[in-house]
């Protein structure tokens, strides 16, 4: 039985503040059978305490968990606004083309006319069941591994730009020693999941911020659909954006998603908005999407908070 005593503390008015906290963040930690995406601005709606406890950091972001390497920075004053093992070597799995890209970006000319190889064509996981012998050029393959991360395309790519996998992946960290990325190594240019392959959140919101100083990287990666065709063929590819917060949450501006069983869901995603540059890192997470939008939403309220 309840003493009186226990009756008052359970109905303070302290308690009352908290226990309506945790609802309204309740609120924005939902995640239904098919995950929606909120707007960065939901937090507007949610009641006055609430808001204010993000304005002032007074609680870490809601529902962050399970992902076991987050990093969340503001970019212009380069502020870590929430980590959780940011520094721990991990599978990135698709994130990995980051990296492709920066390399092809350098040493390939896009308009090259790429044959697709039998060994690209077999490509498995996310592919665009490409044929070989199609030819196809290099910016559209670039295309379709960073719009859609299309396997095939990545190898083929890789495979001309490198003369084979095994000379561009030595491509691939000769350019993360280069930048520093000293927790990072590269086993395949496409990201599956290898014992010598990984990175950790840091090195590759380091490795993103590089990739996103490149002009044709930067506006790809926010493109929500692009169309490519094979110069030996008739048939058009329809590329999707596999970002689901691009068109979802204002200013989102790419960047890549990841996935394979050991690496779990990734994420890294970029956000401008009111005068603050968000880039945030998600590694084998099981809800990258609300974890994700609420990361954002905190993000850009600790922005603004004074520190």
């Amino acid at each position: 039985m309840m003493t009186t005593e226990c009756k008052r503390s359970y109905r303070s008015p302290f308690l009352t503040q908290i226990v309506g906290i945790l609802l309204g963040l309740l609120l924005i930690g939902l995640e239904s059978v098919t995950p929606s995406i909120a707007t960065a601005n939901s937090i507007a709606a949610q009641p006055a305490q609430v808001r204010t406890a993000i304005a002032s950091r007074q609680f870490p972001p809601w529902r962050v968990a399970p992902a076991h390497g987050i990093l969340l920075k503001e970019l212009n004053s380069g502020r870590v606004l929430y980590e959780h093992d940011a520094g721990k070597r991990m599978s990135p799995a698709s994130l990995t083309k980051i990296m492709s890209a920066l390399v092809i970006l350098e040493k390939g000319q896009l308009d090259d006319l790429v044959t697709i190889s039998p060994n690209a064509a077999r490509a498995h996981k996310t592919h665009l069941r490409m044929k070989a012998g199609q030819v196809f050029r290099l910016d559209d393959l670039l295309k379709a591994m960073l719009i859609m991360s299309a396997n095939d395309a990545c190898l083929a790519a890789v495979e001309h730009v490198g003369g084979d996998e095994a000379q561009f992946v030595a491509l691939m960290n000769d350019k993360a020693v280069a930048l520093g990325l000293a927790d990072t190594h590269f086993s395949n240019g496409c990201g599956f999941d290898n014992p010598d392959h990984y990175s950790t959140a840091e090195d590759l919101a380091t490795l993103s911020v590089i990739a996103l100083d490149q002009p044709i990287f930067r506006q790809l990666v926010r493109e929500e659909r692009a169309i490519i065709t094979p110069i030996s063929g008739h048939r058009a590819y329809v590329l999707h954006n596999t970002n689901r917060l691009l068109g979802r949450i204002p200013g989102v501006e790419g960047v890549k998603t990841g996935f394979t069983s050991k690496a779990g869901r990734c994420l890294i995603a970029k956000v401008s908005q009111n005068g603050s540059d968000l880039l945030l890192v998600i590694l084998n997470s099981k809800r990258r999407w609300n974890t994700a939008t609420n990361l954002i939403t905190y993000g850009l309220q600790a922005a603004e908070a004074p520190h």
